[in-house]
């Protein structure tokens, strides 16, 4: 048995204009192909050329989820800072004053843990309705 040669030898050379060029480029883009030359020689023999493809609605959850987690990060943040605060109180006026920051953390925690609720309940109305 004889070892075939895979060098490429040959050339083809394609003009194209701005716009076609354009197409080619951004449907390359999409594919699994390091290279344009890859992704050519794949449609050019009639090879399986693998496409990745997004989802719109998913991209707009994620953007969504990705600032309700930062929320819900500063807000932990707000409650350890609080904790911390509370552990290094001395005197009993120290200690009012800490309740009273206490509660309006704890309430814009609240008001945050609701909006994430808002948000994941209107997120999944739309997600089922499509």
């Amino acid at each position: 048995m004889k070892e075939e040669n895979s060098n490429r030898t040959k050339w083809l050379h394609l003009r194209l204009s701005p716009d076609e060029y354009a197409k080619v480029h951004r449907q390359f883009k999409r594919t699994t192909a390091r290279k344009l030359s890859e992704y050519a020689r794949k449609v050019l023999l009639s090879k399986p050329v693998t496409v990745n493809h997004r989802n719109e609605s998913l991209d707009e959850l994620m953007t969504e989820l990705i600032g309700l987690r930062n929320e819900l990060t500063a807000a932990g943040n707000n409650f350890n800072q609080a904790v911390k605060k509370l552990n290094s109180l001395s005197q009993i006026s120290q200690f009012r004053d800490w309740i009273m920051e206490y509660e309006y953390d704890k309430r814009k925690l609240l008001e945050h843990i609701e909006e994430i609720k808002n948000h994941i309940s209107e997120t999944s109305k739309k997600w089922l309705q499509s």
